[in-house]
């Protein structure tokens, strides 16, 4: 009896100490990753997320991006060197802020920049690349002494080239992610092809360039299947660990 009584206390303790060391763990890998973020606010690449379009959108569209703003975040967090995150034109009065704090727990205590500016107002014009599926010119890599734009928009709400319209009312450089460049379309039944992204996708795709400086790595990794294209199969390669295919928005 004293034997197993002996046994059972040694199991407990070895579970505290597992408990303990588990613990531990979380709290120095939440340590890391709020001192990467902070530190991202001085040497981060910037980007910034154009909230200025949330008129045109619906109120089931600001929920849908307002949860595509709490993957970009979680990405961002996750990330070895994150980006300098900043989310413009984000009034507290707007139905999307209010959202964002309804739906997105702790979203007041992230660690980024909200701001009722514009990018304007915040950096030079000749910094300044929009990001659009309707430009012209492809993004080749990313620069530090750039300032990249996302427009915060809904695939759902994507009214024709709005992002474009947008950056011409800034007056700034605009490119598009180089899927003509890197990707060939796939046959589907429905023939359906599509290059516009939810937010965290396009960031997604951002992100994992920066780590790999690889296009095809980053495209293959968070360009959706559905979308309708493809890596061309003598080009794929295989994922980095920390860049797995994920869900839409």
């Amino acid at each position: 009896k004293s034997r197993r009584k002996e046994e059972k206390r040694r199991r407990r303790f070895n579970r505290l100490q597992e408990f303990d060391h588990t613990q531990l763990s979380k709290r120095v890998q939440k340590a890391i990753t709020k001192e990467r973020l902070a530190e991202s606010q001085s040497t981060g690449l910037r980007l910034c997320v154009d909230l200025s379009m949330t008129d045109f959108m619906s109120d089931k569209e600001i929920s849908r991006l307002a949860g595509q703003l709490r993957r970009l975040y979680g990405s961002n967090k996750r990330a070895t060197h994150p980006f300098r995150l900043i989310l413009t034109d984000l009034r507290e009065d707007s139905r999307l802020y209010r959202e964002c704090v309804r739906m997105n727990d702790g979203f007041l205590n992230y660690l980024m920049e909200i701001t009722e500016q514009s990018c304007l107002d915040l950096f030079p014009a000749e910094t300044v690349v929009y990001l659009t599926p309707d430009a012209e010119e492809a993004l080749e890599t990313l620069d530090a002494d750039r300032v990249y734009v996302l427009g915060g928009l809904v695939d759902e709400s994507i009214q024709k080239k709005l992002s474009l319209s947008r950056a011409g009312e800034l007056s700034v450089r605009t490119a598009r992610l180089p899927i003509d460049e890197f990707m060939v379309k796939k046959n589907n039944s429905k023939n359906f092809h599509s290059k516009i992204l939810a937010v965290n996708q396009v960031f997604d795709i951002l992100l994992t360039f920066c780590e790999t400086s690889s296009w095809t790595h980053a495209l293959q990794a968070w360009f959706p299947a559905s979308k309708g294209y493809t890596i061309p199969a003598g080009d794929s390669a295989p994922l980095p660990a920390a860049a797995q295919p994920q869900g839409d928005d």
